[in-house]
């Protein structure tokens, strides 16, 4: 019994340490942003509405520019056997949102696992572990990849991509890419050009089979996105098509704030790679061997870097190389240890490592308390329960708290219903028929504020012990109807 869970935890103990601090992150901040919405919402719709179109959140709501359904469908479906149990045990839906969030989770990290293997294959068994502790210690990869972002989606497609270029499958890994681009994300192409250039120029493929490839698995995903989301959407769409035109062609992107254009290498690769930052400079002078995966990366981030709006989401996709090379670092500053020269580098190391601990920890500390209005809505079920009661509780929904941290899985079965109705005037509320208002005000007229929910506001730095401590106000403000009895004649905590 002991060597067969011995040669388990030797196969599977990498993924089941990541998998675990995937699911910890979704346990504890399960709700969801903005930049999720549609998926979440098309998740929801896909497993509660199935065929009945007319119901999806999407149709009501459409967004600034279409998505794809395919990322929805294929977690809703793998989701569905685990859904239907829920179902059968009466759960309440916020549990489907944890369901759905592992899936996705688990995909992703099948794909990292695939490019762990081929890295282990190539630079041996230290450079993987080293790259498990890096990634481990770093708060958002493991924190997105259980989010239903576009940007995740296309990173399993990418992470393959990588697993196929360490393993010589080039034609496999342009695939991979050329699927991300069309469907999930159309910036992909800026990382398809450099990788896809790269290996004509090393002669690792010809021009010749490289167009036939590209052009055949390019028009099969065409088909594909269009044939799927023009179904779900009720028009002839191509939605990654009309993506690249948004932000590349109209340059509307910048609506949403700008950057500098060095935003990506000082700011967002720091806080996303922390320890492997400095160390993936180092790799790539440790052993040459890396300089071909990770210059494509890098011109993949500078190219990037020339569109005004940026997140850190846009690049994630570059980690996983990046980590490679820091672990490549990590991995000859270990096994050179005892000398005296790389004795001070292994106390630099083991100091980074520590710091990253440090920091993913504050930034966690900082993204549980991100998700307000997810939380008010949650206090409000449970402290509005009232099982007397069975006349409708209408809560309208403002767009700020829909931005932060509500979604269809929150809301639960009767008499509570919702509405997200937009461009309702503060002063029009009082005339309407709501019971409850999640809000960003805390004050309107015909409504008391019965309980407010803060959230992150910025780091404190201060002297003492900890050095760091997170500044918290308040963000939502639930709202209760003072012509309602249900609301008069309950205790609330208040706003004050």
């Amino acid at each position: 019994m002991a060597p067969q869970s011995s040669k388990f935890l030797q196969n599977y103990g990498f993924d089941l340490v990541l998998g675990s601090i995937a699911a910890f992150y979704v346990f504890m901040a399960p709700y969801t942003k903005v930049e999720e919405s549609f998926n979440v919402q098309a998740m929801h719709d896909i497993l509660y509405h199935q065929h009945h179109l007319e119901n999806y959140d999407h149709l009501e709501f459409p967004g600034v520019v279409p998505r794809t359904f395919i990322g929805a469908l294929i977690v809703s479906i793998l989701a569905s056997p685990v859904i239907l149990a829920m179902n059968l045990l009466h759960l309440p839906k916020i549990y489907s949102l944890f369901a759905v969030r592992l899936v996705l989770g688990c995909i992703i990290l099948v794909t990292l696992r695939f490019f762990r293997i081929q890295v282990r294959n190539k630079f041996g068994h230290q450079v993987e572990a080293f790259f498990v502790i890096l990634t481990a210690l770093q708060f958002h990869m493991l924190f997105y990849c259980t989010r239903p972002l576009p940007n995740i989606l296309s990173l399993g497609l990418v992470n393959l991509a990588y697993g196929y270029s360490l393993k010589g499958s080039f034609y496999a890994a342009l695939k991979c890419l050329i699927f991300a681009t069309i469907v999930f994300r159309c910036d992909m192409l800026l990382l398809l050009g450099p990788l896809g250039l790269q290996l004509l120029l090393t002669k690792s493929i010809s021009l010749w089979e490289s167009l036939k490839c590209g052009i055949s698995t390019a028009l099969l995903c065409i088909g594909l996105t269009t044939l799927v989301d023009t179904i779900m959407w009720k028009k002839l769409v191509w939605p990654e098509f009309e993506v690249l035109w948004f932000n590349s062609v109209l340059n509307r992107s910048s609506e949403w704030g700008t950057h500098s254009f060095h935003w990506y290498f000082t700011s967002a690769l720091p806080r996303a790679l922390l320890a492997a930052y400095p160390l993936c400079m180092l790799g790539v002078l440790l052993d040459r061997r890396i300089l071909s995966y990770i210059l494509p990366v890098f011109l993949f981030v500078l190219l990037y870097s020339k569109l005004p709006h940026k997140e850190l989401r846009f690049i994630i996709s570059s980690v996983p190389i990046f980590n490679l090379s820091a672990a490549i670092a990590a991995n000859r500053i270990y096994n050179n240890r005892k000398k005296s020269l790389w004795k001070l580098l292994y106390f630099f190391l083991l100091g980074l490592l520590l710091i990253s601990l440090g920091c993913t920890i504050i930034i966690f500390m900082s993204s549980y308390n991100n998700y307000p209005s997810g939380y008010g809505l949650k206090y409000l079920h449970q402290i509005g329960h009232s099982t007397n009661n069975n006349d409708e509780q209408w809560v309208h929904i403002d767009p700020f708290s829909a931005m932060n941290g509500i979604s269809r899985f929150c809301e639960n079965a009767s008499p509570w219903r919702y509405s997200k109705e937009e461009g309702i005037l503060i002063e029009e509320f009082r005339w309407r028929n709501f019971t409850f208002l999640i809000n960003e005000h805390s004050n309107i007229e015909g409504f008391k504020c019965l309980f407010a929910v803060n959230g992150f506001s910025k780091i404190h730095l201060q002297s003492g012990f900890p050095p760091i401590s997170l500044v918290e106000e308040p963000k939502v403000f639930i709202l209760g109807n003072i012509k309602s009895e249900y609301v008069i004649n309950r205790n609330w905590p208040g706003c004050s």
